[in-house]
C-alpha cells in the first residue's frame, strides 16, 4: 500500500529534525512525559522516521515501532539500524504483537488522522500490560474552533490543510474531535487519563522559529495525554 507520506517522507523527516512543531514542541514534550524509560519495553505506534524511538532507546528502553508509510519505515531503519524491530503496518488493522507485550506505547500525532478510534485504541490497550501507559499527542481541539469558528466544534469533522515541509507544499487530512469525544474513546478502550498537558515550548527553541507576536511560552497547538491501562 502506498500512502501520501511515502510521497513526501524525506521532506517531512527533514522538517521534523529542526522544525518548531516537532523538534521543539511535540518531541520534547513526549520525552518529558515519558520520564525514566530505562529497561521498559516501548512501542512507537506511527513512528515516522524514528526520532522518538531513537530518544527512547538512548534513554535505555527496548524499542519497537511501526508506521503505515513504507518510506518512513525505511528512513527509521537508516536511523536506527537493520536490527531494530520496525514494521510497515496500518494502525487501523489488528496489531502484530502479543497481549501485554509493552510497558509503554507512544502514539504521537497519529490519532487525528483516523476517523474511527475504537479499534485502534482497543488494540493499543491490548498490547499494553495492565498499568502500562499510552502517551498521546493530538491536534488540540480548541485550535480547530479558533481556525474554523463557523464549524460545529462538537461534531467529528474531516478537514484538510496545507503545510510546507522542507520547502515543499503538501496537504494533510485530519479529523477534528471535541475533547469530550476523545475522553469517551479513551475510557471505552480501557484507559484512564492520568495526565492532560498543554506544555510550553522547549527552552532551546530558536527565536526565529517562535510564532509571530509570540510572547509567552505556551500556545494552543497539540494536546498531550498520559493514559493508564486499567
Amino acid at each position: 500500500m502506498t500512502t501520501d507520506y511515502d510521497d513526501f517522507a524525506a521532506a517531512y523527516a527533514a522538517e521534523n529534525e529542526k522544525g518548531l512543531f516537532n523538534a521543539h514542541y511535540a518531541r520534547p514534550a513526549i520525552v518529558s512525559l515519558a520520564g525514566d524509560v530505562a529497561g521498559r519495553r516501548v512501542l512507537d505506534a506511527g513512528c515516522g522516521s524514528g526520532p522518538l524511538m531513537e530518544s527512547m532507546r538512548a534513554a535505555g528502553a527496548e524499542v519497537a515501532g511501526f508506521d503505515v508509510s513504507a518510506a518512513m519505515v525505511d528512513l527509521a531503519r537508516e536511523r536506527l539500524g537493520e536490527d531494530t524491530a520496525l514494521l510497515v503496518h496500518d494502525l487501523k488493522e489488528p496489531l502484530p504483537y502479543d497481549d501485554g507485550e509493552f510497558d509503554d506505547v507512544i502514539c504521537s500525532l497519529v490519532l487525528h488522522y483516523l476517523e474511527d478510534w475504537g479499534g485502534p485504541l482497543a488494540e493499543l490497550r491490548r498490547v499494553l500490560r495492565p498499568g502500562g501507559r499510552l502517551l498521546v499527542a493530538v491536534n488540540h481541539p480548541t485550535a480547530y474552533a479558533v481556525v474554523y469558528p463557523d464549524a460545529d466544534y462538537f461534531t467529528v469533522t474531516q478537514y484538510t490543510e496545507d503545510y510546507r515541509f522542507d520547502g515543499r507544499e503538501v496537504f494533510l487530512t485530519f479529523f477534528h474531535r471535541p475533547l469530550s469525544a476523545m475522553s469517551d474513546s479513551f475510557s471505552e478502550a480501557g484507559f484512564r487519563i492520568a495526565v492532560l498537558s498543554e506544555p510550553p515550548l522547549s527552552p532551546d527553541t530558536p527565536p526565529e522559529l517562535r510564532p509571530p507576536g509570540f510572547e509567552g511560552e505556551a500556545f494552543i497547538c497539540f494536546l498531550f495525554l498520559v493514559l493508564e491501562a486499567v
